[in-house]
């Protein structure tokens, strides 16, 4: 399945079966490579909360596990990001820029590879978080990022969504490597990128995210 250059998709994520995340991207490119997303600043999101407004970093992990929850819709409040869903791999790589739209840096989500779908008059891609990522610099220093998040996690297996601990850290050292050596995507490709400024930002979430998971 491949999304044609310019569509509207969402990006979703689901923990636990639960979607706690909805993203409404553009598609950039789409090939052998991989799928490229562009989020805008402002744009419409869905993130899960509880029904006080708290996220999940404002709590422990036990906490928030049994709290009750919701999907809320808020503003996209940082700098707009370039998005990579590699066709290989079990992550994605988001491109950070700075208030004045120049990159900052690679953060590398570790993620079950994502699921494609298209019902017409919305479609998608479906991940899967698993938190403990990589952040690297545009001199390829890098640095892992959410260990303690990930132990906490981890220490609750009843409530967590991560089964092999272990192929998530091997994904992350096989993309460091990558870094290290300034593989594509970390070479230079993309970032230089500008969005067009006519692109529309989406202002709600479309009908049709709260569609089952394609997983």
């Amino acid at each position: 399945m491949r999304f044609a250059t310019g569509r509207p998709v969402l990006y979703r994520n689901f923990s636990a079966g639960r979607l706690v995340h909805v993203r409404p991207c553009r598609v950039i490119s789409d090939d052998d490579r991989g799928l490229l997303l562009w989020l805008a600043r402002g744009s419409a999101v869905l993130n899960d909360m509880t029904v006080d407004g708290r996220g999940v970093r404002e709590m422990t992990f036990a906490e928030w596990s049994v709290a009750e929850r919701r999907l809320a819709q808020v503003a996209w409040a940082g700098p707009g990001i370039l998005m990579f869903l590699p066709a290989v791999g079990e992550h994605s790589v988001w491109f950070f820029r700075t208030e004045q739209g120049d990159f900052r840096e690679w953060y590398v989500n570790l993620e079950e590879r994502g699921v494609r779908w298209d019902d017409g008059d919305v479609a998608g891609v479906d991940v899967v978080d698993q938190d403990l990522d990589v952040v690297a610099a545009p001199d390829r220093t890098w640095r892992w990022k959410d260990e303690d998040e990930f132990a906490e996690r981890l220490a609750l297996p009843e409530h967590y969504w991560v089964p092999d601990p272990d192929a998530v850290r091997a994904e992350g050292r096989r993309v460091i490597k990558m870094i290290e050596a300034g593989e594509f995507p970390f070479d230079g490709t993309w970032t230089d990128f500008r969005p067009d400024p006519s692109w529309p930002v989406p202002a709600e979430v479309p009908p049709g995210w709260d569609r089952p998971a394609a997983r």
